[in-house]
């Protein structure tokens, strides 16, 4: 029997010699939280605290209110308050109980929000199935909210 020769390549080496074109790790990334979720595991209509992260996040801008939007529900904002702790916590106050009753939010429902800037957030809501759950905007919209609740749309959709 002939034996052959093989040779081998190190393991992990790749072409070339020199610099790699891997991102840096991520400790020296800057930290830009966009998106975050929360679970609905208590009363659905009362104030909801957003992740520590993001209140972090918006360190020095901390915004009296913002405005959530419903994602694919045209340009419809919600206004709601913000309440900071003081001890970094952050949470969604007057408003977001509004927003809750017209999404049906409820226990264990999970939302996820994006922030969009200028204060908007953009949230998708999945009921307890874990499905997305889509709303349709009634251009014919006759409740009786006042206009003080909603934020004229500054992003075209």
């Amino acid at each position: 029997m002939a034996s052959t020769s093989r040779t081998r390549r190190g393991r992990g080496r790749g072409r070339g010699s020199g610099s790699s074109s891997l991102p840096p790790p991520p400790s020296t990334l800057p930290l830009i939280i966009e998106e975050f979720f929360i679970v609905v595991y208590e009363d659905p209509l009362v104030k909801k605290e957003l992740p520590k992260k993001f209140a972090d996040y918006l360190d020095g801008q901390e915004p009296a209110k913002v405005y959530l939007r419903a994602a694919d529900y045209g340009p419809r904002l919600w206004t709601v308050e913000v309440l900071f702790d003081g001890q970094g916590r952050m949470y969604l106050d007057k408003g977001w109980e509004k927003f809750a009753i017209a999404h049906g939010v409820d226990f264990g429902w999970f939302l996820h929000f994006k922030y969009e800037g200028d204060d908007v957030l953009t949230v998708k809501v999945f009921d307890g199935t874990m499905c997305r759950r889509y709303y349709y905007s009634d251009d014919e919209d006759t409740d009786d909210e006042s206009d003080d609740d909603v934020k004229p749309c500054i992003h075209p959709l």
